[in-house]
């Protein structure tokens, strides 16, 4: 906000110096009568802005959560400006401005030099787009279209992946059955392989740590150098010319993503093993800290794993990393068939060959309690098999059950004992199983497009129709908030519509004024697609954010033009004087935005990629957008103008309407 709250400010400043400067006034009367001239335009591109993130607040997702308190933030901030701007604004420049001489537009003294020259370049360049409409009209239609375009080569995601926090987390899954003796060392050995990359300071090991607390997973915490030990900053840059070394802020740069494809590489060897390389968690979504979660649901679990592990196989081609599924049919157990006509036979019932495998291999029979006299605490004692004979099939063929009679029965003599396996966990949604394929993204791709890879290929499996699809966890939320953003977009241009059309009386002016935000959407996009980002929840943030600023531009071109109409100037020569008495303040905003962003653009630190995409997207909208803005929506006036003149002459309303009638339509 620290560039869009002094944006009222500026405008009612520049006002006031121009009258003192352009008309000769002195301070107290320049203030009262600049300040009314511009209260229209400051009061609408106020409430314009706030009218744009309000929606925001209402958004109903997690993400309607997680910028509940920036839309309020911002709106409050923006409406304590407007109270600056037309009270603390005009009081200090009556106070501090004195009468200059009068020099009228192109006379003023502050209109020489460097700012004098745009102001003719700018006059001029203008004046040849009015006598050439339909050519900016072609080239506004043209740019307006390249929105699709653009739209499709933008990658998109959640929120930004990658993000250098110089901290990473592993996660590693040894197949089931695996005990806590076996992992430890594999744990140990995974702990020294990372601690062997170059960069890594600290790497912390944990077994069964994980949300289960299943004794055949474990996590590994990586720390990395710091990032003014290994990244391009100004404060390196700095030390580094206290130095005398300034090269020393460039060489062996490297990034956290440079240190995890390190470290996948090294994790090859574990060929049995199933681990994880990703980023720490930004905030809790739910499902896990996974960039893409894929579901698969129906009936069989079978066939459930056989789908899930076919798109497992295909990672590599899907463009997805460090792939895992949920269900696994790996989990050894020991089955026990019984033969019923042999069991009833010899007296032996179901419930007591139960007991006595639960006895024995589960232990959860209380036979006694014993207290501890030094701490004064009972325990339960259980009795059961020591672990190597729970561990022997042959061993429990040769237990024995009760008989009906009371004689006892050797228990191979009634089962049949065989090993197979089974899933360690079956997940359920709405009484459906399901299994899901879990993975990060590979670099050069993003959420959104692996998604649709992900989807093609479970299409290609040919599941029957009983097996559905479906999207959990980032790629849910990406759906949710790109189509709430829509809705809060489209609601943001009819409140501005709204609040244009009752401050102007017109019907017709606030379409010119808001024909800038589509004009301004493809830079912004453009800006995103050369940076190399990424559209996500922040970047669509600062696309919101644009749109507030780019309609401030044309508000205060329109106004203007309307006023100077009003005042019985011809149509044209009010659009050339208009336009370039507001170059000045619109120049002035524009680059007071870009400073108040730059140090979002050009900072480093934790998350700084987070951060940076809403940079990117405002200050390359509005740059890029900017000298286009200042000459079609000139342009566009006197079009919809000549449009009102034609159908009033067509309703009969009895000639041309005045330039008033005009002005006002």
């Amino acid at each position: 906000m620290v560039g869009i709250v002094i944006d009222d400010a500026i405008v009612v400043l520049e006002n006031i110096f121009r009258f003192i400067e352009e008309k000769g006034m002195n301070g107290f009367d320049a203030a009262r009568e600049a300040t009314a001239e511009i209260a229209l335009p400051v009061l609408a591109t106020t409430l314009c802005l706030v009218v744009i993130f309000i929606p925001v607040s209402f958004m109903s997702s997690i993400s309607g959560r997680f910028l509940y308190q920036f839309g309020l933030t911002a709106a409050c901030a923006i409406l304590v400006s407007l109270l600056v701007s037309f009270t603390l604004t005009p009081m200090m420049s009556a106070r501090m401005f004195s009468r200059r001489t009068v020099g009228g537009h192109g006379g003023a003294e502050t209109r020489q030099g460097l700012y004098g020259w745009v102001d003719r370049s700018y006059g001029r360049v203008l004046a040849g787009a009015l006598r050439r409409r339909g050519v900016v009209a072609a080239l506004a239609v043209a740019v307006i279209l390249m929105n699709g375009v653009l739209y499709g080569l933008v990658r998109q995601e959640f929120i930004p992946g990658g993000v250098d926090e110089a901290q990473f987390e592993m996660t590693v899954a040894a197949p089931q059955g695996a005990s806590p003796a076996a992992m430890t060392e594999v744990m140990a050995a995974i702990e020294r392989d990372v601690r062997a990359v170059p960069g890594v300071r600290l790497a912390l090991s944990t077994v069964a740590g994980g949300p289960l607390g299943a004794v055949n997973e474990g996590q590994v915490f990586v720390e990395i150098a710091p990032h003014d030990a290994r990244i391009f900053s100004l404060t390196r840059l700095a030390r580094g010319l206290l130095r005398l070394d300034p090269g020393e802020a460039f060489r062996g740069n490297y990034s956290q993503r440079d240190v995890m494809q390190q470290v996948r590489a090294r994790m090859r060897k574990y060929g049995d093993l199933r681990i994880g390389v990703r980023n720490l968690q930004s905030f809790n979504i739910g499902g896990g800290n996974y960039d893409l979660d894929f579901i698969i649901r129906g009936p069989e679990l079978e066939a459930l794993a056989r789908y899930t592990e076919a798109l497992r196989d295909q990672a590599a081609a899907l463009g997805l990393q460090d792939a895992d599924t949920t269900l696994k049919l790996n989990k050894p157990e020991l089955r026990v068939e019984i033969d019923r006509a042999r069991a009833a036979d010899l007296g032996v019932r179901t419930q007591d060959i139960a007991a006595a495998l639960r006895l024995m291999v589960g232990g959860d029979q209380e036979v006694s309690r014993y207290r501890d006299p030094a701490v004064g605490e009972d325990y339960d004692v259980q009795l059961r098999l020591v672990e190597a004979d729970r561990r022997d099939p042959e061993t429990i063929e040769r237990l024995y059950v009760a008989r009906n009679t009371g004689q006892m029965v050797r228990l191979d003599s009634v089962v049949h004992l065989e090993e197979g396996q089974s899933p360690s966990r079956v997940d359920r949604y709405d009484r459906q199983r399901q299994a899901n394929l879990r993975s990060g993204i590979a670099p050069g791709y993003a959420l959104a497009d692996r998604l649709e890879a992900v989807r093609a290929a479970a299409g290609a499996l040919g599941m029957p129709a009983a097996y559905t699809t479906a999207i959990s966890g980032r790629g849910r939320e990406l759906e949710r908030t790109f189509s709430e953003f829509g809705w809060a977009f489209i609601l943001s241009v009819i409140f501005m519509y709204m609040v244009l059309a009752a401050q102007y009386e017109s019907l017709v002016n606030p379409l010119v004024i808001l024909l800038a935000l589509p004009l301004s959407l493809p830079f912004a996009l453009l800006a995103i697609y050369l940076t190399g980002d990424t559209l996500n929840l922040y970047s669509a943030l600062g696309m919101l954010v644009l749109f507030g600023v780019v309609a401030k531009n044309s508000i205060l071109q329109i106004d203007h033009t309307l006023n100077l109409r009003r005042r019985g100037l011809p149509r044209e020569q009010a659009i050339l004087d208009a336009n370039r008495d507001r170059l000045r303040p619109i120049l002035m905003t524009t680059l007071a935005l870009v400073g108040g962003m730059l140090p979002l653009a050009i900072g480093s630190g934790p998350g700084a990629e987070e951060r940076r995409t809403i940079a990117v997207v405002v200050i390359g909208g509005q740059l890029l957008s900017l000298f286009l803005t200042l000459v079609v929506i000139p342009v566009a006036y006197s079009l919809m103008d000549d449009a009102v003149v034609w159908v009033a002459a067509r309703r009969g309303l009895g000639g041309a309407p005045s330039p008033g009638i005009a002005a006002g339509s």
